[in-house]
């Protein structure tokens, strides 16, 4: 039997507790968690409705890019399309409003066209055609990122996978979940819960988000810790180049050492090497017990060792550990009326266990707890009792994201850093920009070294981005971090790709750009800085004598260097009063 340890709680932590603190525990489903609605209309928007709000600055107006020479959508094409996908083409601007837009206003696109396939086939007929006539094309989930990667730039034709959202099967002893690329996460989580397993990922936005574009971009969320990344979950995948071709990697295998593993080449793409239509996922069995513990820390030097003790006292049922600093949870309050039940901290930590035995998995959490609160690691904390409570302690976390856009533009980056360092830079950034910014906050996934680190302002200010930028991506780029952990780059994020990968690896990425998607249809405008790679015979002999020209400039800067030298040396060795052969 375990002790009851009430008497060494702060009485916060025990109003909410029966009267051992250790029964304080969730059993059953892991919680319910979709804080954003699903439409397009309004994902992510909350407290921030769009109606009456500014329309949202045509990107080419904000950022200096230039639209790349492909085709526009003619009478022909639109045709074309609907025949391929006879009622499900899309060219209402009302309609098309929302796709254009991504969920936190920050850019905003201008297509003409929306299509929405249901099958591969389908998938394939678009882009051969697209292929054929050079029209640029926006893959498109549940448009929930972070970076502008899922709405055009110009006009590019948007393909949308929300009705290609079938599964496909579910193995009942594997586990494995076979499933089309529009399938949103919530649901796929409810089906798979009620034969007793879990997604690998979770995320805040699973109530739009699509298992393709969460695929696409390497969505890593609050399993992470527990589940490792998608890379390793994800078995097969089933693509659709750039020219139609269908490459089927659908396998359901967890080994296959049978030449390259292509499948990896598209996950973390961003839609820009191929269109992934289906996938195969490896879903891990259903906890049976769950806790929910929400913590307050003096500092973050007590944050990380809370860390470092949480991950050897709890060890294999550790599946969440999130921090999030005092004025994260002053605008979850200020904008979104959610009240936490610990307080007066400068740093909050949100422990969540999942494992196979309720009393184990408590006993265990039991020790933890009066270990972190008797050693001064913690100073106030409380558990969830209820699957309810679970859920709003972690709405805690979750929500930060929808309160940050509620309290003006926000400049959003997404870090890998070591963690000794991670608070370091709120902290510089902070100091930096004084009262230039509302808000300058800092959360995340400690325990996989990512940050997220958010600035918010009344409106967007391009003193301010220049004051962040690059100083944000230099400062990780000194601490060897990533410039994006989980978000991808997308349009936002493309132009900075440098300061996390060396030449010759961006080198390798346009090479493959280039071999699978010579004309730069796919996605254009993110993930690379570069276009379309042309492979007319007229630009390949343009491309020579340009090439050509710059060897002619260079032999002969080196041959007038070489014959200023001789000269001069010559001159010097000449007897004095005399003069130098000539040249």
């Amino acid at each position: 039997m375990v002790p009851c340890l009430a008497s060494r709680w702060p009485a916060r932590l025990l109003r909410a507790s029966p009267p051992c603190w250790l029964a304080a525990r969730v059993r059953g489903t892991p919680r319910e968690r979709s804080p954003r609605p699903r439409s397009p209309h309004e994902a992510g928007r909350g407290c921030c409705s769009a109606s009456g709000a500014p329309e949202v600055t045509l990107t080419p107006q904000r950022y200096a890019v230039q639209r790349l020479p492909f085709s526009a959508v003619s009478e022909q094409d639109l045709a074309a399309f609907e025949r391929i996908v006879p009622g499900r083409v899309v060219t209402d601007p009302d309609e098309l409003q929302a796709f254009n837009v991504d969920w936190l206003r920050m850019v905003r696109g201008s297509s003409k066209v929306l299509l929405r396939p249901r099958t591969t086939e389908e998938v394939s007929r678009i882009l051969r055609h697209c292929h054929e006539r050079n029209l640029a094309v926006n893959p498109q989930g549940g448009n929930t990122g972070m970076v502008g990667g899922s709405v055009p730039v110009f006009d590019e034709v948007i393909l949308s996978t929300a009705l290609m959202n079938q599964i496909i099967s579910f193995h009942g002893v594997s586990g494995i979940l076979v499933c089309q690329a529009g399938c949103v996460l919530e649901e796929l989580s409810q089906y798979v819960e009620a034969r007793d397993f879990i997604m690998p990922l979770d995320l805040g936005a699973k109530g739009s988000c699509h298992i393709g574009g969460n695929v696409a971009t390497n969505a890593g969320g609050l399993r992470f810790l527990r589940y490792g990344s998608l890379r390793g979950t994800v078995l097969g995948l089933e693509v659709v180049l750039v020219d139609g071709t269908v490459l089927d990697c659908l396998t359901t295998l967890r080994k296959d050492n049978t030449g390259y593993d292509l499948k990896q080449l598209f996950i973390g793409s961003e839609g820009t090497l191929g269109v992934i239509t289906t996938v195969s996922i490896l879903c891990p069995p259903k906890p049976k017990a769950v806790n929910v513990a929400f913590l307050g820390c003096p500092g973050f030097a007590e944050v990380l060792q809370t860390l470092s003790t949480c991950r050897g006292m709890l060890g294999e049922i550790l599946s969440a550990f999130e921090f999030m600093d005092a004025q994260c949870m002053k605008l979850v309050g200020q904008h979104l009326g959610l009240a936490s039940p610990v307080r007066d901290s400068p740093f909050y930590v949100l422990v969540e266990t999942a494992g196979s035995g309720a009393g184990h998995d408590a006993e265990k959490l039991g020790h933890f707890l009066e270990h972190v609160l008797g050693s001064g690691l913690v100073t106030d904390g409380t558990m969830a009792t209820d699957q309810r409570k679970a859920q709003t302690l972690w709405a805690l976390r979750e929500r930060i994201t929808e309160a940050l856009s509620c309290d003006g533009y926000v400049y959003k980056y997404d870090l890998s850093l070591p963690v000794e360092r991670l608070y370091d830079i709120v902290i510089d950034v902070r100091a930096r920009l004084g009262p230039n910014a509302k808000n300058v906050v800092g959360y995340g996934h400690l325990g996989d070294g990512n940050l997220h680190l958010n600035v918010t302002a009344e409106a967007f200010s391009a003193s301010l981005l220049s004051s962040l930028e690059p100083y944000v991506y230099a400062w990780t780029a000194e601490q060897r971090g990533s410039v994006s952990a989980e978000h991808g780059l997308g349009f936002k994020k493309k132009d900075v790709l440098g300061y996390s990968k060396p030449p010759a690896a961006v080198q390798l990425m346009r090479q493959l750009k280039a071999l699978l998607d010579p004309k730069g249809i796919l996605n254009p405008y993110k993930n690379l800085k570069n276009g379309p790679v042309s492979t007319s015979r007229g630009a390949t002999l343009r491309r020579v004598r340009r090439n050509l020209w710059n060897v002619v400039l260079a032999v002969a800067r080196v041959l007038c260097a070489g014959l200023q030298w001789a000269a001069s040396s010559r001159a010097q060795d000449a007897p004095l009063g005399g003069q130098g052969p000539a040249w």
